[in-house]
């Protein structure tokens, strides 16, 4: 029984080191993170994975007392089953939505893969915890860079442009975008028609998906495009010129 018994205890300096790797290695991915200016960094990686090393060495040693009574059946992974299904709560806090463009998915990505580090810390699984860590940092740092690098080329944007109500409202856009060198791919149109008593004009909303080698193009189409007189107001990626700005522009 004895023998059985020393398979669900640790030692004192052992679970400290475990503690301790979870903190660095969990560090290490959050600081990536944290670096550019992400919703979830630092800290929180190193939360999260010292978390699941916490309850990973909880679920394996925490009850090495019962291991020897005959009616008690010991499972390691019955609390780490918990954190790969909590872990997404957290995860979806990162995730941010801003009409059709989706941000954060990387940062839930790596606070998931964090978790599963941290269990490996806390279940003895250093080796698997140490590479873990390096892929991550891999795909973080060196194919993050690789990647803008591949597909500088063949990045899609997306523009919405509100007009007053002009027949040749898409043709003159259509221009102004060209002479940047900026295609369409894609165009959709909605009518406003305003109410009699409102004292509104009918305008228009024209929503493009448009490809740019840069994004210092697509600016400076969108600039040509709000100089058009029935454009009242462009947004692209956050930024946003409207009917106001123009007219200063013009005053000066």
């Amino acid at each position: 029984m004895t023998g059985t018994a020393s398979v669900w205890t640790i030692s004192h300096s052992e679970l400290l080191l475990r503690l301790v790797l979870a903190v660095f290695m969990g560090g290490a991915v959050g600081i990536e993170r944290e670096w550019h200016n992400h919703a979830a960094g630092f800290r929180t990686h190193i939360l999260v994975c010292l978390g699941s090393t916490t309850i990973m060495l909880l679920s394996m040693y925490g009850f090495s007392e019962f291991a020897n009574e005959p009616n008690v059946r010991m499972d390691p992974a019955r609390l780490a089953a918990q954190v790969i299904s909590g872990i997404g709560f957290i995860g979806a806090g990162a995730i941010l939505r801003n009409g059709s463009v989706i941000s954060g998915l990387t940062t839930a990505a790596s606070i998931w893969v964090v978790a599963g580090i941290g269990l490996c810390i806390g279940a003895g699984f250093t080796y698997a915890a140490v590479f873990a860590t390096m892929l991550s940092l891999i795909s973080l740092f060196a194919l993050n860079k690789w990647e803008k690098h591949v597909m500088r080329n063949r990045r899609y944007h997306e523009m919405t442009i509100k007009t007053l109500d002009n027949p040749s409202a898409l043709a003159q856009i259509a221009t102004a975008l060209s002479r940047e060198g900026i295609q369409i791919m894609k165009v959709k149109m909605s009518r406003h028609e305003a109410s009699r008593n409102s004292g509104e004009v009918t305008s228009m909303q024209l929503e493009f998906v448009l490809h740019a080698q840069n994004s210092v193009k697509l600016m400076e189409a969108m600039e040509q495009v709000h100089m058009l007189d029935f454009v009242i107001k462009t947004e692209s990626g956050g930024k946003a010129l409207d009917i106001a700005q123009r007219g200063i522009r013009q005053v000066h």
